[in-house]
């Protein structure tokens, strides 16, 4: 396994990457880091390094992507989708961090402090000049109360500040926990003295601070922004301050970073501007830096996507529950894509029993994967199995049933291409994934190493058969289930199928040996995990 750095993280952090056996770990920079991308397992990254498709392509072997750090503008994350690769950050590590810079921005718009500094050095003692206010008793407005939002209404709570909160996917009682008000946008322009951005940039959020939404908030206000630079109109924000609408403003982040020399916003002469350090405490970094090896180390080791950007991410123990079945679905369609002749039209996924409760997205996913496996050329994943799907024209379907097949929990798998439609079915038995069904006939199989899958006439002979074509190609049989039609109907032909696990891949010349036998329908060799 190799890991490259490509920024540098807590030395904590790489020390936990050196300390798993057998891995080459590469410690890299921005400027050097592409020379070692052709193998690499996992990159990892802060802000400096643009992870786009152009990067990807030199990564063939790339199965994850750790941003140390919460946005992730520096990954692009459809092509990292389409490739399979996996992108992961740590939301809420640098939370305290980006809040105190907040409130320490607040306070130096509140008391003048680097205008009263400057000025000091310069000789000067301009005491009536800087006279400034207290935080107490003033109206701060929260916008967005996520990881950062929270302690930074805590942290105003100590100055005796009143504060309102907007955060239309915050309970009520959430924001009353916190002794917030939580009212409406209109409303927290409208009274709030100080107001501070901490939500994430949508389309619905983009320049939501401009020139409306400065008409609208109190003569004198100071904005605080330690977020997204896009979430403010400069433009808008720049004409406020010359006007004295607004009092001042503390920017943390610009809509382009860094900004021009000459943009008007830096003119502003009731602007503090900061180099986009609000998380860059070396605390905040110690943190995200261990956390994001953590995860890393984590899903390459077990497959758990904590903190994942392009995929749904599971906790440990969502992930001790589905995992198996994760492995099961994907097992199945692969099987089915050996099974099957044809161009593929649809997958449909049944889930019966406790896990038609679960979230299915990576059973889906696995399933698909299992399918797409036996005609492509690269890897399909749980990251990209879907898209491909798509790309491909392949309609997916979901079916939940609560109620178990039989006695167990099971997934089935149904792959219709033109040339008919081919049903398995699988359960999870001991934590491994078996085979319990194949087009409506019952056979419990191993779903693992080489396989000989075979369909016949139910007619006497055909074991025997199979049993001296294989030894005299001197082929070993590991395990033999087989299975028939169940019940049938009065004149309907009487089928059988037989899973057969060998030591080695069955060559055409082999199948063609034992299709010569009338009753021998299908023979077809599947592989897994080789």
């Amino acid at each position: 396994m190799k890991i490259l750095v490509a920024e540098p993280i807590a030395a904590a952090g790489v020390e936990l990457l050196r300390a798993q056996a057998g891995w080459d770990i590469v410690i890299s920079d921005p400027k050097g880091y592409a020379a070692h991308l052709a193998d690499c397992d996992a990159l990892l990254v802060r802000s400096a390094v643009k992870v786009n498709a152009d990067v990807l392509s030199k990564a063939p072997k790339l199965r994850v992507i750790g941003r140390a750090g919460v946005g992730v503008d520096n990954v692009d994350l459809d092509a990292a989708t389409a490739a399979g690769v996996l992108v992961m950050n740590t939301p809420g590590g640098n939370a305290i961090s980006v809040a105190e810079h907040a409130i320490g921005l607040m306070l130096s718009l509140a008391r003048q402090i680097p205008a009263a500094s400057a000025s000091t050095k310069s000789g000067k003692w301009e005491k009536k000049k800087f006279q400034g206010n207290e935080l107490r008793g003033k109206t701060l407005g929260v916008l967005g109360l996520g990881a950062i939002g929270r302690p930074v209404v805590s942290r105003a709570q100590a100055f005796e500040m009143r504060c309102l909160a907007y955060d239309p996917f915050v309970n009520p009682q959430t924001a009353a926990d916190l002794g917030v008000e939580l009212v409406s946008l209109d409303r927290l322009y409208a009274e709030s003295d100080y107001i501070t951005l901490h939500m994430a940039l949508t389309p619905e959020t983009h320049g939501m601070l401009n020139a409306a939404a400065f008409a609208k908030m109190k003569p004198g206000v100071r904005v605080i922004n330690c977020a997204r630079g896009e979430l403010v109109n400069e433009a808008d924000l720049a004409a406020a301050l010359q006007s004295g609408k607004v009092a001042g403003a503390g920017l943390d982040v610009f809509e382009a970073e860094p900004p021009p020399a000459d943009a008007a916003i830096l003119q502003a002469e009731n602007l503090l501007a900061t180099p986009h350090i609000g998380g860059s405490t070396e605390e905040a970094q110690e943190i995200v830096g261990v956390r994001i090896v953590e995860q890393v180390v984590e899903y390459l080791l077990n497959g758990i996507a904590l903190n994942a950007v392009n995929m749904p991410a599971l906790s440990p123990e969502m992930y001790k529950a589905v995992g198996p079945y994760i492995e099961l679905a994907e097992r199945l369609g692969g099987f089915a894509a050996y099974l099957a002749s044809g161009n593929p039209k649809s997958v449909r996924l049944i889930y019966s029993g406790r896990i038609a409760d679960f979230n299915t997205v990576l059973l889906r996913n696995a399933g698909l994967a299992g399918v797409l496996n036996r005609s492509l050329s690269y890897r399909a994943n749980l990251v990209n199995a879907m898209p491909i799907a798509t790309q491909r024209g392949l309609n997916v379907a979901e079916t939940h049933e609560k109620q178990r097949t039989g006695h167990i929990d099971s997934i089935r798998l149904e792959l219709d291409t033109d040339a008919g439609l081919t049903v398995v079915e699988g359960a999870v038995i001991l934590n491994r994934p078996r085979l319990i069904q194949v087009d409506g006939i019952p056979c419990e199989a191993n779903l693992n190493g080489h396989l000989l899958y075979m369909k016949n006439d139910d007619v006497p002979g055909v074991i025997g058969h199979v049993g001296s074509v294989l030894g005299k190609n001197n082929i070993n049989i590991a395990n033999f289930s087989l299975g028939r039609t169940p019940k049938p109907a009065p004149g309907q032909r009487l089928l059988a199928v037989a899973v057969v696990e060998v030591d080695a891949l069955v060559p055409e010349t082999v199948l063609a040996e034992l299709k010569s036998n009338p009753a021998v329908l299908v023979a077809r060799p599947v592989a897994f995990g080789v």
